[in-house]
C-alpha cells in the first residue's frame, strides 16, 4: 500500500533539515558580503579571508587538544563501562549506567552552568583542561553505547577458549577481546571527536579566555563582513563532519561484520 502523504512528508522534513547545510557552500562562493538571493557570482576570496585569520587557527589548534583528548578519555572510560556491563553484574548496575547515560537526556546548559560553579567554587581556573573534562562528561555516554554494542557482539567462547589454553583475564583481554571490538574503539573515538568539535554551550562556559572553533565562529557573527568567511569555514566543517561520521560507520559495520552479529542500525 502507498502513502503519498507520508512520502511528501518525508521529502519535505529532510528538505528542512539539509537545505540550511545545503546553502553554505553556495554562499561560501557567492562574490558578495550579503548573504541573499540573487547570487553575485563566483569567488574563492571567502577562503582566502579564512586562511589568513591567525586567531581561526589558534580556534583550531584548541579544539583539536579539545577534541583528542576528549575522544581518547571518553572511549577509555566507555571500554571500562562497555565491559563491565556486558561481562559482569553486580550492585547497583543498572542505576550505574542510569547515571553515565544521564548527560544524554540533560540540557548542557544545565550541566554547563553547574560545571562553571563547580570549579569557581574549588579554584579550578577555566581553560582547555575544565572544556575537555566537559566534553568528556558529554561524550561518555555516547562512547558507551557504541562500545556496550560492540561488546555484546563478542562470542564468549572465544574467550573462555582462550582462558583454557592459559592466558589470563588480562592477557584475554588484551589479546583476545581487544583486537575484535577495534573497529568499535575506532568508532566511538571519532563519533566523540565530532562531538567534542562541534559543541558550543560547554567550551563558551567552561572556556575562560580559550576559544575554541564553535566559540571562534558564534563570536564571528557580530560582523557582517566576516559572515562569508564564517560560511566558507562552515562548509569545510560539514565536509569533515561527514568524512568522520562516514568512516566511524564503516568501522562499526566491519566491526559487526567481524564478530558475525546482527546489524541493528548505525549513524549513516
Amino acid at each position: 500500500m502507498k502513502f503519498p502523504a507520508l512520502k511528501t512528508y518525508t521529502v519535505a522534513y529532510l528538505l528542512f533539515l539539509y537545505a540550511p547545510i545545503l546553502l553554505l557552500p553556495i554562499f561560501a562562493f557567492n562574490d558578495s558580503k550579503i548573504i541573499a538571493f540573487p547570487l553575485q557570482g563566483f569567488t574563492t576570496g571567502w577562503f582566502r579571508m579564512m586562511w589568513a585569520d591567525d586567531a581561526l587557527f589558534k580556534a583550531l589548534r584548541n579544539s583539536l587538544i579539545v577534541g583528542i583528548s576528549t575522544s581518547i578519555m571518553a572511549t577509555t572510560l566507555g571500554i571500562f563501562a562497555a565491559r563491565a556491563s556486558t561481562r559482569y553484574a553486580f550492585p547497583g548496575k543498572a542505576a550505574g549506567l542510569g547515571l553515565i547515560m544521564l548527560p544524554m537526556v540533560l540540557p548542557e546548559m544545565i550541566m554547563s552552568m553547574s560545571m562553571l560553579v563547580v570549579f569557581l567554587a574549588i579554584g579550578i581556573p577555566l581553560n582547555l583542561f575544565t572544556i575537555i573534562l566537559g566534553h568528556v562528561l558529554v561524550c561518555t555516554p555516547f562512547a558507551v553505547a557504541i562500545l556496550t554494542s560492540a561488546f555484546q557482539s563478542l562470542d564468549k567462547s572465544l574467550e573462555e577458549a582462550a582462558q583454557d589454553l592459559g592466558e589470563g583475564p588480562f592477557s584475554t583481554f588484551w589479546r583476545v577481546i581487544l583486537p575484535l571490538v577495534m573497529p568499535g574503539i575506532i568508532s566511538s573515538a571519532l563519533i566523540t571527536f565530532t562531538i567534542s568539535l562541534d559543541e558550543f554551550i560547554i567550551a563558551f562556559f567552561l572556556g575562560g579566555t580559550e576559544t575554541t572553533l564553535s566559540v571562534y565562529i558564534f563570536g564571528q557573527f557580530r560582523f557582517p563582513a566576516r559572515v562569508p568567511s564564517i560560511m566558507a569555514l562552515g562548509t569545510i566543517l560539514v565536509c569533515l563532519s561527514i568524512a568522520l561520521l562516514t568512516t566511524a560507520e564503516y568501522f562499526r559495520r566491519r566491526g559487526i561484520a567481524r564478530t558475525g552479529a546482527k546489524d541493528t542500525g548505525g549513524f549513516l
